[in-house]
């Protein structure tokens, strides 16, 4: 689908103290600003208008606006994250998506269900919904039942050796995934052409597909081989900063 639109949220100083399961250091605050300028000058390349909200210092992962809501052409849905650290970054993302939606078009996940963005793949028509950690079946169940309403499919995915269904599978379009060797036979995914993460490049399966181009993270010179081969338009960002604190590339923005 060709995206118009995306939101990204500056990082906050507290970033440093964000969630993370890496041990890759602390984040230093000034590359990781020089990255998500980086980030936001690409999705204007590739022909977004990128709406910038201000930095949150209640909230050391606010940049990863992509947990907080599902986003589409036809409605947006307000996610519950499970994690207390981040319980109330969402209210500032639905104030700034009610100047993209009707208010009516506006949905939420709610108590008892959890659910994450990073755990959510949307394929066409078809939602991939991952449950992990962050996401559980009360939340996938009442995403599905809000998408069903505009006539989305739902798929629910399995899994518990990653963060989110989006670190390691992720659509680039023309019917291809890319995605590790761990996702590779899963049942779901059987109609789809495989490009095959290494499991010491995983991190660059969270590559994504914006408009004409995908744009991956630098570093990872055999997933960047593939797709070149696979004759992909590839733009490379510099992502340390923010792999520090296990988020990727399409974790930092919500695209519409």
């Amino acid at each position: 689908m060709k995206f118009k639109s995306a939101i990204v949220r500056t990082p906050c100083h507290n970033m440093v103290h964000g969630l993370t399961s890496s041990d890759l250091g602390i984040p230093i605050y000034k590359f990781a600003l020089e990255q998500h300028a980086e980030y936001i000058n690409t999705m204007k390349s590739c022909g977004l208008n990128v709406h910038c909200m201000s930095a949150d210092e209640q909230f050391p992962d606010s940049c990863f606006v992509e947990d907080t809501a599902i986003v589409n052409e036809k409605c947006a849905v307000i996610c519950n994250m499970s994690e207390l650290s981040r319980n109330g970054e969402e209210i500032s993302v639905k104030k700034k998506l009610t100047g993209f939606y009707n208010p009516s078009k506006i949905f939420a996940v709610k108590s008892p269900g959890t659910l994450d963005g990073g755990d959510i793949m949307r394929v066409d028509d078809t939602y991939y919904i991952g449950f992990s950690k962050r996401t559980n079946l009360t939340g996938a169940e009442q995403l599905k039942n809000i998408l069903v309403h505009f006539d989305f499919l739902t798929e629910f995915v399995d899994f518990d050796h990653c963060l989110h269904l989006k670190s390691e599978v992720n659509y680039l379009g023309d019917g291809t995934l890319i995605l590790s060797k761990r996702f590779q036979n899963k049942p779901l995914f059987q109609n789809y052409e495989h490009i095959i993460v290494e499991q010491d490049e995983v991190y660059a399966a969270n590559s994504l597909r914006v408009n004409n181009y995908v744009i991956t993270p630098k570093g990872f010179p055999n997933t960047k081989k593939k797709l070149l081969d696979h004759g992909f338009d590839i733009i490379e960002l510099e992502m340390s900063e923010f792999q520090k604190l296990d988020g990727g590339l399409s974790c930092l923005s919500l695209r519409f």
